[in-house]
């Protein structure tokens, strides 16, 4: 699939920009650099881009704004590629809808196998026709609806369901309570943010082959959570 994967990379640093078009292209993307905000947007809309590595410090406007507008619009991945490492940034990355978030000085290797891993996700959200297995024996099966376990099926509450289907459909990707919040409780929630520890300890209590020692729902020392995908057939991920 991936000489149809586009790559769109906005930096406004000529070396950034070629020493990461000659990574990408050895792994048979295909490239557009864009030096500003107004180029990139530009871009993004005509081009069809599967994935975006964005500079958050641009000439004519921030890459926040950036990611915003395209967020407005589009779930393509987006990885920040940034020399902005403090961790009110990081997190108002992942607040405004980025997927990952590095930081400069960078490995170009380390850039092209995130960027590899994100694109597996999303071939593996366009496979949710169909139940995907995970190692540990947890099965989930989007399109209907049904969690198993070692082939036994699990009740979930709606907002427990809604936690999971959150996460799993981006495997790997770090949420902050925040975000969870957002999607599984939407205008009902009326408490503190550490409230949905309390959910994801009983998501754990129904999913987890030993809820001490989280498989599938690890947690990210203060920031939130992510889903641990190791999948049972490798096929279907992509």
């Amino acid at each position: 699939m991936h000489k149809q994967r586009k790559i769109l990379i906005v930096d406004d640093e000529v070396k950034v920009l070629d020493v990461l078009s000659a990574y990408l292209s050895q792994s048979n993307y295909t490239v557009l650099c864009a030096q500003n905000g107004q180029d990139a947007l530009r871009i993004f809309d005509t081009e069809g881009i599967s994935l975006v590595i964005l500079d958050l410090m641009l000439p004519d406007m921030t890459g926040e704004v950036i990611c915003e507008r395209i967020r407005a619009s589009s779930r393509v991945p987006i990885i920040m590629l940034t020399a902005k490492v403090s961790e009110k940034s990081f997190l108002n990355g992942l607040d405004i809808g980025a997927d990952d978030y590095l930081t400069k000085p960078f490995s170009p290797r380390i850039v092209t196998a995130k960027v590899k891993a994100t694109l597996r996700r999303v071939e593996c959200d366009e496979l949710v026709g169909r139940p995907i297995s995970y190692d540990g024996g947890l099965s989930i099966d989007f399109q209907n609806n049904i969690i198993k376990m070692k082939g036994k099926r699990v009740n979930l509450t709606p907002t427990e369901y809604k936690l999971l289907h959150t996460m799993a459909k981006a495997p790997d990707r770090i949420f902050s309570r925040d975000q969870l919040i957002v999607s599984a409780l939407e205008d009902k929630f009326g408490g503190f943010d550490r409230s949905i520890d309390t959910y994801i300890k009983g998501l754990r209590a129904k999913i987890e082959p030993d809820r001490r020692i989280p498989h599938y729902i690890v947690t990210v020392r203060g920031i939130g959570y992510k889903f641990n995908a190791k999948y049972d057939d490798a096929a279907s991920v992509g």
